[in-house]
């Protein structure tokens, strides 16, 4: 699928007065909301897309600076502010009750709200939080050199400016678990939803979510430990980055929750395991 086919999927919402990119798909009551990870976008999910959307209403936006939505050089790209960029644009949409599924970056995104959600700070109503495949305890993820560079206040800027396709290409397929499940051409799509809109100039500024899972620690893992949300773990075992042991920790913190395994899988199980990944996230059982 390319970008035009992606992005004639979605429309542009406007949302504190930035353009963000929403795909809204499905006639289902039940609403599955997405957050998607990094330095991806939306695109992660269009092979489940359509099965997902035969069961829930799925929506699904590009975070600010990320895939279509707009990418502002004067902005702090915070994860708080990202979480408030999406608790207003499910309000702008009316919704009231959603499952949520993060994955990646955007777990960090949903344990924000969770946090939020613990202290009835936020109007919504989460029946279901899934989580896939995210480093929420970032003392135990086996970070990436590319992603320590980008997470140095002093090199990261330099990073960025040398990122190519080549060098992103072989930092994405090195985290699949079988390399043949990523093709050149969706690479290369999702390397064009990256550059869209300038976002070479703001890629370094996105990093610093990483910086922010210390600052934030016992704010959002508290968050899960005190969360009374039914949760579902889906977790691809052979990630390298996000490792199995994250799982299993989430597994012990988390008071109500089922821990579900996808073996021989890397950290874009939705890509790589689309079929099994689906199953697992559609199951009811928890």
């Amino acid at each position: 699928m390319n970008n035009l086919d992606w992005k004639n999927k979605g429309t542009l919402v406007s949302v504190y007065d930035k353009d963000i990119f929403v795909i809204d798909k499905g006639k289902s009551k039940d609403t599955l909301v997405i957050l998607h990870g990094y330095p991806t976008s939306s695109y992660d999910y269009y092979k489940v897309l359509p099965e997902l959307s035969r069961h829930y209403r799925v929506i699904i936006h590009d975070h600010l600076g990320f895939g279509f939505s707009e990418k502002p050089l004067e902005y702090s790209y915070s994860i708080i502010e990202q979480a408030d960029v999406a608790l207003q644009l499910w309000k702008q949409m009316g919704l009231t009750n959603v499952t949520l599924l993060a994955h990646d970056y955007g777990t960090s995104i949903a344990t924000e709200i969770i946090a939020r959600h613990n202290k009835h700070q936020i109007n919504l109503q989460i029946d279901q939080l899934i989580l896939c495949n995210g480093s929420m305890h970032i003392e135990l993820s086996k970070l990436r050199v590319i992603q320590k560079l980008l997470r140095n206040k002093i090199t990261r800027k330099w990073v960025a400016k040398m990122t190519n396709f080549s060098l992103y290409k072989k930092n994405l397929r090195n985290i699949f678990f079988d390399k043949k499940k990523i093709s050149d051409e969706e690479l290369q799509e999702m390397w064009f939803q990256l550059l869209h809109n300038r976002g070479e100039k703001i890629i370094h500024t996105l990093s610093n979510y990483i910086n922010e899972r210390y600052t934030f620690w016992h704010r959002w893992i508290g968050a899960l430990k005190e969360t009374q949300i039914p949760t579902k773990i889906v977790w691809a075992k052979n990630d390298p980055v996000a490792i199995d042991l994250i799982a299993g920790l989430l597994a012990i913190e988390i008071p109500n929750n089922k821990l579900f395994w996808l073996n021989e899988c890397g950290h874009f199980p939705m890509l790589e395991k689309p079929e099994e990944w689906t199953e697992l996230i559609l199951n009811k059982e928890i």
